[in-house]
């Protein structure tokens, strides 16, 4: 397993500082700055998590004026749900309820080169062995 124990607070920290241009999701990459730095993030910020802390991986809708205009994904460990990138959304934008989606095998089919990037940049901040972690 890991070498070390980690509070969620300091596995926040990391993935937060591990954000970038380059993690954020090519849709969502003009609305992307430093003062949002979660905006594009939800994909590969909830397989990370997902990867290290396990649970269940939810999708729910994004609604902007009356119209869906994206998705958001986040995390759920037993009865506690954990969304890293909440704070991207304006009160203009409103998200569904989050299902429950099955996590297909292998790299995700979408954003894999930033999903990719996050998962190395985060695993290295936590001294993990990347080869080690969620059992790949």
């Amino acid at each position: 397993m890991f070498p070390r124990t980690w509070t969620l607070t300091h596995i926040e920290r990391v993935i937060r500082s591990a954000w970038s241009a380059d993690t954020c999701d090519p849709a969502d990459l003009a609305d992307w700055h430093t003062g949002n730095p979660a905006r594009g993030q939800c994909g590969v910020t909830a397989l990370v998590l997902h990867d290290l802390l396990g649970g269940d991986l939810l999708r729910g809708e994004v609604h902007a004026d009356g119209r869906r205009t994206g998705h958001h994904w986040w995390n759920r460990l037993g009865t506690v749900e954990i969304d890293l990138t909440r704070d991207q959304f304006g009160p203009h934008e409103q998200i569904t309820a989050g299902e429950v989606v099955a996590r297909p095998a292998g790299p995700p089919a979408r954003c894999s080169e930033q999903y990719e990037t996050l998962r190395t940049r985060v695993l290295r901040q936590l001294g993990a062995d990347t080869a080690v972690a969620a059992g790949r």
